[in-house]
């Protein structure tokens, strides 16, 4: 198990690395544990604390998180534990509201709320207390690893005050002697962060002497630095915020995944569910129901579904045998599908026995080696990604925003890549729900392009 001991205390993370976030159980030293910003999804939780001894008697939570559902309320109404979290009134549920300096005594150690608005308005910081003594903080959204959480998750207007809320922020945590511990919730993989590594925890020194945002030389310069780093965010993040603050609903086990026949898949399709297949894509380019969406169950299965699919509309899933189907409905409630319509029973095989044609062999998967040459190609990664090296040539339309500029890809057949075929997939199954054919799928990225045929990459800046 892995377990971080700073100082006298015994910090455990549990990391959501298609999300980005790290929940934090902290042992209170008398058989007790508090959980920090756990997702909605605590089984993974629940399981480390059980296999420490511990009973989970606090959930706390650092602001209103916008990338995922809250599991507070779930460890409150469950496991009994009471909820510490910043005043966002009115809310929906019992939460013990803590304004700055407030102090928490958790037993031997005390956990004292810190003002820290930037990412959220009414983002809070936790001092871990040990005796009187700064044991550690945890940080949110606030500071992370050579970085800071993004401020335009509010509204437009509110983006540049609240980065300039987020510059005296990080002043404060500065505070704190250098070999303070810190644990933020936000890191790599989340589109929470504004940029940052792949390291999850830090300390006040580290980050005084290498985070690039605390070398500004003053409030001006630290906007500045902390705008230009934000790319793109999932549509999602603006509804998810309000529903943390009303109380999502308490889901106790899976939501059920019901088995639904080929006929009636094709009745709510035509009636306008959205079918999403999260086999893999080498599998979905060999057959699949017409008009569905390709994205595979993988770590980041969660996020692309919230991005890509409407929340108002039925959800049907196709699946292979072996994928289990506790992941996919723990993905999806994580960003707020607390109930997807059903699943196809029997999958693909059932699709062909009753007489229903798939669609096969558009989008075609091709290794680099065989990418068709002289062929439009549309590279859906992010505009940060594409600009540390792309195929020359090549148009960049990122994933998330491609449903909204199909007429910006060039008619006729295209090639789609991305880093490894995934969201490329994705990508193909968009453009093919809307109509387009002879799409080419890259299985591989630019690197494996760029090796099988001898092109030079293109960087930008």
């Amino acid at each position: 198990m892995e377990k971080a001991v700073m100082g006298k205390l015994d910090v455990v993370p549990v990391v959501d690395k298609g999300l980005g976030n790290s929940a934090f159980i902290l042992d209170l030293g008398d058989g007790r544990a508090l959980v920090l910003d756990p997702e909605r999804d605590v089984r993974e939780v629940r399981a480390r604390t059980r296999q420490l001894g511990l009973e989970i008697a606090y959930a706390a939570e650092t602001h209103l998180h916008a990338d995922f559902i809250s599991g507070v309320r779930e460890l409150a109404e469950v496991d009994g534990a009471e909820v510490l979290a910043p005043d966002v009134r009115p809310r929906g549920f019992p939460v013990r509201e803590l304004h700055d300096g407030e102090t928490v005594h958790l037993g031997g150690l005390a956990l004292q709320a810190l003002a820290t608005p930037g990412h959220s308005p009414e983002h809070l910081s936790y001092l871990v207390l040990d005796g009187g003594a700064v044991a550690g903080v945890f940080t949110g959204g606030s500071l992370m690893v050579g970085t800071a959480g993004r401020t335009d998750l509010v509204s437009p207007d509110q983006t540049v005050p609240l980065a300039r809320a987020q510059y005296h922020s990080l002043q404060r945590l500065m505070e704190l002697p250098d070999e303070t511990p810190v644990w933020p919730t936000h890191g790599a993989g989340s589109f929470c962060s504004a940029a940052g590594g792949r390291e999850r925890v830090t300390t006040i020194g580290k980050e005084r002497a290498t985070n690039p945002l605390l070398q500004a030389g003053g409030e001006d310069e630290f906007v500045q630095l902390l705008l230009g780093t934000l790319g793109t965010f999932p549509g999602y993040f603006l509804r998810l915020a309000a529903v943390n603050r009303d109380g999502p609903a308490v889901l106790r086990t899976a939501p059920p995944l019901r088995g639904l026949t080929a006929g009636s898949v094709r009745h709510m399709q035509a009636q306008g569910a959205q079918v999403v297949d999260v086999r893999a894509a080498t599998e979905f380019a060999s057959g699949h129901i017409p008009g569905a969406i390709s994205s595979h169950l993988r770590p980041a299965f969660a996020t692309w579904l919230g991005w890509l699919t409407n929340p108002d509309k039925p959800v049907i899933i196709v699946r292979d045998p072996r994928q289990d189907p506790a992941e996919i409905v723990w993905a999806a409630a994580k960003v707020g599908f607390d109930s997807l319509a059903g699943e196809l029973s029997g999958g693909m095989a059932a699709w062909r026995a009753a007489g229903l044609a798939p669609a096969a062999s558009d989008p075609n998967l091709v290794p680099p080696s065989l990418a068709p040459p002289a062929v439009p190609v549309v590279d859906v990664r992010q505009a940060s990604e594409f600009a540390a090296g792309h195929v020359p040539g090549a148009w960049n339309i990122e994933l998330g925003s491609l449903v909204g500029r199909l007429n910006e890809v060039p008619d006729g057949p295209v090639v789609v890549m991305c880093s490894h075929g995934e969201r490329a997939m994705t990508a193909a199954s968009i453009l093919a729900a809307a109509g387009r054919r002879s799409i080419s799928v890259l299985d591989g990225g630019p690197r494996d392009w760029q090796e099988a045929a001898g092109i030079l990459l293109r960087v930008e800046g």
